[in-house]
């Protein structure tokens, strides 16, 4: 997939009553955080950035250009609003080329595992993992092939494909995948049960009046 490029403004003014004004206008405000410390007031279109980031991970690196400027960033956190459902404000972390970064990357499961077609059931507790690299090997996600897992075999992160110059900082131990045998439903009443259960039945209830004798 190629980058997203998302075009922004530089804007002076904050506070909510600015923010309200550029959200009136049809733009985002946001803010661009640099490494160092310092940040960047922008404002972006809605619609744009709706259309280009809606299929992006929280790994994935935009590049977010500024009146000439561009700069290399993730979209840390996007603000809605609870009623409307519309963007209310972004948070940009801006990443350095060729300075390490550590990031939490998702993981997609591909294949139909053996196991489950023997009748196992597969459980995928984990969803993303954390890793170290430089932004031009950070992977958007990571493919994990489960199509010969087997029932009663595991997945673990040690065991993940994570490409040249990724390390892993999420712990190697941790269960991505497994297939276990579903579990069998309650067995039938065993017959001697059933026994009892209708000689019980039969026994008439404390109190109860005898049944009449017949007439002759």
């Amino acid at each position: 997939m190629s980058q997203v490029v998302l075009a922004a403004r530089s804007r002076a003014g904050r506070g909510s009553a600015e923010a309200r004004r550029i959200r009136r206008s049809g733009r985002i405000p946001a803010v661009l955080y640099g490494r160092g410390g310092t940040s960047v007031a922008i404002d972006l279109d809605e619609r744009e950035f709706s259309n280009r980031v809606k299929n992006i991970s929280e790994s994935t690196i935009v590049k977010v250009e500024v009146e000439g400027k561009t700069y290399d960033a993730f979209v840390k956190d996007t603000q809605r609003s609870i009623t409307a459902g519309s963007i209310l404000h972004v948070d940009f972390y801006e990443v350095e080329s060729g300075v390490a970064l550590r990031a939490r990357v998702s993981l997609h499961l591909v294949g139909n595992p053996v196991g489950v077609r023997e009748g196992g059931v597969l459980e995928s507790p984990l969803h993303e993992i954390e890793v170290e690299c430089l932004p031009k090997d950070l992977p958007e996600r990571i493919e994990v092939d489960i199509g010969e897992l087997k029932v009663n075999q595991s997945l673990h992160v040690r065991d993940l494909n994570l490409g040249e110059g990724v390390r892993l900082i999420s712990g190697g131990d941790q269960v991505v995948a497994l297939v276990k045998y579903a579990r069998e439903e309650a067995a039938a009443p065993a017959a001697d049960e059933t026994a009892a259960a209708a000689a019980a039945a039969a026994v008439p209830a404390a109190g109860a009046a005898p049944a009449a004798k017949a007439q002759s």
